[in-house]
């Protein structure tokens, strides 16, 4: 929403003149924002203080109950909001994780310090250590940030990106000519979205923005919804879309792509140990009806939404022989309808661990078999899409990658997947190596994406250069902007410490690994099989995945009608 509708929205909820608003996640409003009698939450929010932060906007007052309501959007996230639920009333909240030593955030400082007045080298150092996330700042580091300030980029136009005029004699940083204004005009840590502005004709009249790529694919004559009305597109420009109120014509949905948030560990755990429970439970012999009653009784639940999540978890620790934890990691195979195998692989450890766990399983089959895998994780599942070409005893997939070499395999496979780029693109953004605007006015998305494209060029040739004239794995070079953007693929997208710690487990036997070869995907994996296109860990589109070859059908609970036709075992 544009500031003025989004200031007019939230002061009319403020005065009672609405009743209900809609809002993403974006928009977790103000803290003086009124009174709201209840706060709906709909799908998970994927961590314990963003649940409570959201719904502690209801009845935020001295002595106030704030009331919410959970409305899961999958069986999956049935599961975990009954988690969550569980650790609320544990009092559990998520661990706050301080990044250690960004680089990108260190050059704007620099950039922002030398602007001000001349500073010493060593001072400078010292003024930076003083920031508890650079208290452990190597003087090499340091160093190699003053460097790339001071020398900017040899381009085909000249040097460009020269922000501080560096002394060595004299150990004296000065500011070069535009320095500030840079600072000033292209500062902060929030990335660009690339969205176009869309604004109202006649009035000029910003009412909000859309995604780029709904943007580009849409014509002049197309109607969509923003907010609560309805606008026919005029015509789309460089970073505009110039629309007419429709007039209550059908409209359609805009889409937008992004990454979409990981869940916590400690959310990730109390998922585990919901599991876990509800598998000893099953186990000791409890039947459908007890464990509708231990889950409207201990979490918090209605009955309607007790008897999905024993329906579930029941059927799927029949079609698996458990229910998979963080401690029993479950290895799952079947057929699809074209002859292919779909590898599941059933761990709880959250998007992030998954993530990593997916693509640097995909480059090590992609090695051992000479095969490009389609693959995609989630929360809770790996799905690998196998091929007749791909033989192998199930269990010896856990064995695949090691710990002590998983993170070059995964540096290497994260050059190829897109978040490369992106998290260049911010990177470079955020030390001001790449301007955000030029003569006053933003950048348009289109020419920032240029721009990386060619500082990527020139500082990291491997990455743009031709595969086929590749010897051997890329060398990557050693610069600040190469290293902060691998380490915030493995350190924020990814997870690598935490796969690390997982495949050490693994190796030492701590974690058990069930091997199970099905002939119709368990009801666990379904939901990996019906990914949404975020959690694609390759550039397949969403029609040409192989996943869509998987013939569902329903597991029913033993004792059910599916045993109505089954054979005795004692029959002679």
């Amino acid at each position: 929403m544009a500031r003025e509708l989004r200031l007019d929205a939230e002061q009319k909820l403020k005065r009672g003149g609405l009743k209900l608003m809609v809002a993403t996640a974006s928009l977790e409003l103000g803290i003086d924002i009124g009174d709201v009698d209840l706060v709906c939450q709909l799908g998970s929010p994927r961590s314990i203080a963003s649940f409570l932060q959201r719904i502690g906007r209801s009845g935020h007052a001295v002595g106030g109950t704030p009331r919410g309501r959970l409305f899961p959007l999958s069986r999956d996230e049935l599961v975990e909001c009954t988690a969550l639920l569980d650790s609320v009333q544990r009092g559990e909240l998520d661990r706050l994780t301080i990044l250690d030593r960004p680089l990108d955030v260190l050059a704007q400082q620099i950039a922002a310090e030398v602007a001000t007045r001349e500073w010493n080298e060593d001072e400078l150092l010292a003024l930076c250590r003083r920031a508890w996330p650079y208290r452990a700042l190597r003087g090499d580091e340091f160093f190699d940030v003053v460097r790339m300030l001071a020398e900017g980029f040899s381009t085909r136009r000249g040097r460009r990106g020269a922000l501080l005029h560096h002394d060595v004699v004299n150990h004296v940083l000065r500011e070069r000519r535009g320095a500030r204004l840079t600072a000033l005009a292209s500062g902060g840590t929030i990335p660009d979205t690339a969205d176009y502005q869309v604004v109202l004709e006649p009035e000029n009249q910003s009412i909000g923005s859309v995604n780029e790529d709904f943007a580009v694919e849409s014509l002049a004559g197309d109607v969509f919804q923003l907010g609560n009305s309805a606008y026919r597109i005029i015509r789309v420009e460089r970073g505009l879309v110039r629309v007419e109120d429709a007039h209550g014509m059908a409209p359609t949905i805009p889409f937008w792509l992004g990454e979409a948030p990981g869940r916590t560990d400690e959310l990730s755990q109390s998922v585990s140990r919901l599991r876990s429970d509800v598998a000893a439970r099953l186990r000791a012999g409890a039947d459908e009806a007890s464990i509708i009653d231990w889950f409207a009784e201990n979490r918090g639940v209605g009955w309607l939404a007790a008897e999905q999540l024993a329906e579930y978890l029941s059927t799927s620790h029949a079609a698996l022989g458990c229910l998979p934890t963080q401690d029993a990691i479950v290895f799952e195979r079947f057929f699809d309808e074209a002859g292919g195998m779909q590898l599941v692989i059933h761990s709880p450890y959250g998007s992030r661990i998954n993530r990593a766990w997916g693509l640097a399983l995909r480059k090590r089959f992609c090695r051992k078999f000479n095969f490009e895998l389609q693959a995609a994780a989630t929360e809770d599942n790996i799905v690998l899409s196998l091929t007749t070409a791909h033989s192998f005893e199930l269990g010896d997939a856990a064995r695949y990658l090691d710990s002590a070499s998983v993170r070059t395999i995964l540096i290497e496979a994260l050059l190829d997947a897109p978040m490369f780029a992106t998290r260049w693109r911010w990177v470079a953004g955020t030390a001001l190596v790449l301007p955000r605007r030029r003569g006053g006015k933003k950048l348009a998305p289109q020419l920032m994406r240029m721009k990386a494209e060619e500082l990527i060029g020139t500082v990291f040739p491997d990455q743009l250069a031709c595969a086929e004239n590749l010897i051997g794995a890329r060398e990557i070079p050693d610069h600040p902007l190469v290293n902060q953007t691998i380490t915030d693929c493995l350190t924020e997208a990814m997870d690598i410490e935490g796969l690390e710690r997982l495949l050490r487990r693994l190796e030492t036997g701590e974690i058990r690994v069930v091997a199970c070869d099905l002939t119709q995907p368990s009801p666990l994996a379904l939901e990996v099989l019906a990914a949404k296109p975020y959690a694609f860990l390759d550039d397949a589109p969403l029609e040409e995945r192989r996943t869509q070859a998987v013939m569902n059908r329903r597991w029913l609970t033993p004792g059910s009608a599916a045993d109505i036709g089954r054979l005795e075992q004692l029959a002679p």
